[in-house]
């Protein structure tokens, strides 16, 4: 069984002073796998400190050195995809589609970041004002299990290109895919302390992190109960927070769309990623005059999702990261059917043919009311509730009953009409008629799914504070 020791600061991996052991679990076999050190607030303040004084020593840095930074990043995370492939498949049961596109975009994030920050306008003339936006300081990063690469990419890259330095508290639950990666990054050989990488859980950390003086900004990806912890413990410092958090994102299927064109889209948005995505589309809003007909397309669409090994090309749905995220979805499905909603497909229990691992049957309910719990929580697993409405105005305000505001999905036949639709949507991203990768525009969520927003110069900007000059060329 593997184990991992080490910690990364200023450049080097160290042994951590935290001393807890944390055992991690294949998905697929339920067999231990590896144990991993985790660290602890000593940790933390040693990873701050060495932050800290490399943000001074780097204080001024030109954006040809960052660009020059980013660039390298870029190279040895796309020099190592196999290996970040091989290793999300086997630590969190990934299917091979989803890690192949995670470990692109993580590479692809420095990219996108060197591009930006090639013609960014760090200083701009407002009326009889100089604006200089300015680095924030040294950042804290705390990333979840379902997205590893891509997210401590992402935002590492926006902090590099911001100015500023980074501590990264990945989680526990995604170790193996942490020392990877981090190996990786250090082939880069960037200033020694532009960021620092620590295992450990989040109220030891992450806490840490949130109540320092000398953190600037906590940017965090999960969920919302944490989100609304990070919140309250970052004001006592006033931090600047950037939190993307939970969903429960409306599909809404206009009595105009073709629905055998639409169906494929629908399941792969409400499963991808096993089902473990905030911006997975669970609800499912159909005319419901057509309602019967959307039972039997969709039923037929998830039955064409392979459940299984995650390292087969062909397969969509892998296992559940953990028993406990396997057992809260075991748990709603329980209580929907409990709640009344009528099951179309799937239940608890394995999938047919697998004896072994976390994985749940591809699940459909019908008959579901806004009000019910799987409709109304974010279940991070493959299950699909499907809700009738009676009008277009019907739709849109089932659509916005709900406290999250990250994603939506509209399909319709008339373009126009979608568009109108979309507009309507108190969400912070809307696809139209399909699925869609645009990492230069702004990601995050309205209400309860978080507070501002990643990628893109809208990103970059959550990374930098503005500084007014006035009278800027006045002498005495």
């Amino acid at each position: 069984m593997k184990s991992i020791d080490s910690i990364y600061i200023k450049g080097q991996f160290v042994t951590p002073h935290g001393t807890e052991r944390f055992t991690l679990i294949d998905p697929v076999t339920e067999q231990e796998a590896a144990q991993v050190t985790l660290a602890d607030e000593v940790d933390a303040e040693n990873a701050i400190a060495a932050a800290t004084a490399t943000y001074h020593e780097l204080a001024g840095s030109s954006r040809e050195q960052r660009m020059g930074w980013l660039a390298r990043l870029h190279e040895v995370v796309a020099a190592a995809e196999e290996e970040l492939i091989a290793m999300m498949i086997e630590e969190y049961g990934g299917p091979h589609g989803i890690s192949v596109a995670t470990s692109k975009r993580a590479a692809a994030s420095f990219d996108q970041a060197r591009t930006l920050l090639a013609d960014y306008p760090f200083e701009r003339q407002v009326a009889s004002a100089r604006v200089r936006m300015e680095p924030l300081g040294v950042v804290g990063l705390i990333t979840p299990w379902n997205a590893n690469y891509g997210m401590i990419c992402s935002k590492l890259a926006m902090a590099i290109a911001a100015g500023s330095t980074a501590v990264i508290k990945p989680s526990e639950l995604s170790a193996r895919q942490t020392e990877v990666l981090t190996r990786v990054l250090h082939r880069a050989e960037v200033p020694a302390g532009l960021f620092n990488v620590l295992t450990g859980r989040g109220d030891v950390v992450g806490a840490a992190f949130v109540r320092h003086p000398g953190i600037a900004k906590i940017s965090f990806t999960g969920s919302t109960a944490v989100g609304k912890s990070i919140a309250r413990g970052s004001a006592d410092t006033l931090k600047r927070v950037t939190l993307e958090l939970g969903g429960k994102s409306p599909t809404i299927l206009l009595d105009d769309a073709d629905f055998d064109k639409a169906m494929p889209f629908i399941a792969a948005a409400a499963t991808m990623n096993s089902g473990q995505a905030c911006l997975a589309g669970t609800r499912l809003l159909v005319p419901r005059a057509r309602l019967a007909e959307v039972e039997q397309a969709i039923v037929a669409a998830f039955l064409a999702l392979k459940v299984g090994d995650p390292r087969d090309p062909s397969t969509r749905i892998g296992p559940m990261v953990s028993s406990t995220q396997y057992q809260r979805v075991q748990a709603y499905i329980r209580k929907g059917i409990e709640e009344g909603a009528t099951l179309l497909l799937g239940g608890t229990g394995l999938p047919d043919g697998l004896e072994r691992g976390y994985f749940v049957r591809p699940t459909v309910f019908s008959n579901v009311r806004n009000d019910m719990t799987i409709a109304k929580e974010e279940i991070f697993g493959p299950v699909l509730s499907v809700i009738a409405y009676d009008d277009e105005e019907d739709a849109i305000a089932i659509a916005n009953d709900t406290i999250y505001g990250l994603h939506a999905y509209v399909f319709s036949g008339d373009l126009a009409r979608a568009n109108r639709v979309a507009r309507r949507i108190e969400a912070g991203r809307v696809f139209i008629n399909g699925l869609y990768d645009e990492p230069m525009a702004p990601f995050g969520g309205f209400k309860q799914s978080g507070l501002g927003r990643e990628f893109g110069i809208f990103g970059l900007e959550e990374y930098l504070e503005p500084k007014t000059l006035l009278g800027y060329e006045q002498s005495l």
